[in-house]
């Protein structure tokens, strides 16, 4: 019987588990999970929809104007993630839709469990 201690992340199941998920890119990097993010604004309401094109797919409520929908990802993924707003950080895409965001923080595992029950 092989003993696996679970509150470690095992980095090769990572890589399983994110290619089961799909083509989302990932990259964990001192302690910081970074991944593509695809944000529709002026939806409905603020909800994360699954994968797209090697992306996460966020629908926003809030307008792209004056950075509200930005601080919206933000806060919505603070939510998803468990985590403070100060863990999360938009890399690239600022004005754009298609936005690189970086959590720090985070276990790979923790990803893993969102995505799982978001997909």
């Amino acid at each position: 019987m092989e003993f696996r201690d679970y509150n470690k992340p095992d980095h090769a199941r990572f890589r399983n588990w994110v290619n089961y998920l799909g083509s989302i890119d990932f990259q964990e990097r001192d302690g910081s999970v970074t991944f593509a993010v695809r944000v529709t604004p002026r939806s409905s309401k603020s909800e994360v929809i699954g994968e797209q094109n090697g992306a996460l797919k966020i629908k926003l409520k809030a307008p792209p104007v004056d950075g509200s929908a930005n601080e919206e990802l933000i806060r919505l993924l603070a939510y998803e993630f468990d985590v403070a707003r100060t863990q999360v950080d938009i890399v690239s895409g600022q004005t754009s839709r298609n936005k690189r965001v970086r959590i720090s923080g985070i276990e790979p595992a923790t990803v893993i469990a969102v995505l799982k029950a978001k997909t």
